[in-house]
């Protein structure tokens, strides 16, 4: 299967609502696996309590713990959004005994690596398209990432 093809395909199943996906051509098969995370959110008033005694979030409240973010009300940096270019597990660092590629804070060039997403066994860094400061990393090492999901706000 062709390089462009293969993308073509992760992208598919990442956007559909498939959780496990199977392909075999000529000796050669691909598995592909995404788990889903869910969220509860409850809308209440936060002077009521549940039965425990414990008081209820209101969905702002349930989304900004779960780091669920709304724009720019809810704290996003505004800037220019560096997105991932495939489906695959994000590293921040080289390897795990090592230093972040980069920090909240850091000054960044283009073309910089800013960090690694692995798919297929394959180790595919992700640059910068800009030259700024890195105002916000949304995602954690070994986030499991989809194609086109921010990462990372360079201001």
């Amino acid at each position: 299967m062709e390089f462009d093809n293969l993308v073509k395909l992760i992208q598919a199943v990442s956007e559909s609502e498939l959780t496990r996906f199977s392909y075999e051509e000529n000796g050669v098969s691909i598995s592909m696996k995404k788990d889903k995370k869910q969220k509860l959110v409850t809308i209440n008033n936060v002077a009521e309590t549940t039965g425990s005694g414990l008081p209820v979030l209101t969905a702002a409240e349930t989304a900004g713990a779960s780091g669920i973010s709304g724009g720019n009300e809810s704290g996003q940096a505004e800037g220019n959004v560096v997105k991932s270019p495939l489906v695959g597990t994000f590293y921040s660092a080289p390897d795990p005994e090592s230093e972040p590629f980069v920090k909240v804070g850091d000054p960044v060039s283009k073309g910089q690596v800013l960090g690694i997403v692995e798919a297929m066994k394959l180790m595919n860094e992700i640059e910068s398209d800009y030259d700024g400061i890195v105002k916000q990393i949304l995602v954690s090492n070994e986030d499991v990432i989809e194609y086109g999901q921010p990462l990372f706000i360079i201001g």
